[in-house]
């Protein structure tokens, strides 16, 4: 059942599946020279670098008004790159490496060292708390926690999906994307909720209306760069 499954959701021919736009990022001499893990970890932290820069392209979302839409100033969640880093880590990766890029992001983060997003006061978040961590035996979430966990499922997903070739084509990296940008969201918001103790409706209005605009052009961006990639990629095979 899994194997018709894959066999339908797949874009390239079978001898192709499992790679992706990342196995051909490493330099050809390089590679040559290195083992199969050290060009893996070299992959796995390139992604995790790039979703901390995406951490560090960050600003608290201030009040605005779109027609009737009013949204207030977000003291929760702060508008970065990091989504963008994810999918688009994720697309480069596949499922394991994303898995392991997005889970070495948030342990060192938990750890202590402050690569998470900034909050209100401009300084980066860190420490396990700013998940989820006990208080006198309960459990207390951060509110940006769901947002960070559904980094790792997103990119999970997001890598599946280009191991079948979801990547090669516009319109079906558009969908790969827009499938990991919902499960963040999804994730995110849902945890938000919960954290601040917010109703659904004020969930959203802090939690997802105000990122739409924004994440719809990542979200276009990096889907429109996964396709120029791989005609690159033909190109200098068939240079070679």
């Amino acid at each position: 059942m899994v194997s018709v499954t894959a066999a339908r959701l797949s874009r390239v021919p079978p001898f192709e599946l499992g790679l992706t736009l990342g196995d051909f990022l490493i330099p050809i001499r390089l590679g040559e020279r290195a083992a199969i893990w050290q060009r893996n970890l070299m992959l796995i932290v390139a992604g995790t670098l790039l979703i901390t820069l995406g951490a560090y392209a960050s600003f608290e979302v201030p009040a605005f008004a779109i027609g009737g839409l009013y949204v207030p100033s977000n003291p929760f969640v702060p508008f970065t790159l990091q989504t963008f880093g994810v999918l688009f880590t994720g697309a480069l990766l596949g499922a394991r490496r994303a898995i392991a890029s997005t889970g070495l992001y948030l342990l060192i983060g938990a750890i202590g060292v402050p690569v998470f997003a900034a909050g209100p006061d401009g300084v980066h978040a860190s420490g396990i708390d700013t998940i989820a961590t006990l208080q006198g035996g309960r459990l207390v979430l951060g509110t940006t926690g769901g947002y960070l966990v559904g980094f790792v499922a997103a990119a999970a997903l997001v890598g599946r999906l280009a191991e079948l070739g979801w990547d090669r084509g516009l319109r079906s990296s558009v969908a790969a994307m827009a499938i990991g940008s919902l499960t963040i969201y999804v994730m995110g918001v849902t945890w938000l909720a919960i954290a601040a103790h917010l109703s659904v409706g004020d969930a959203l209005t802090y939690g997802l209306y105000p990122f739409l605009p924004g994440d719809i052009l990542k979200l276009v961006v990096a889907a429109g760069l996964l396709p120029i990639g791989w005609r690159l990629v033909a190109r200098r095979d068939h240079d070679l």
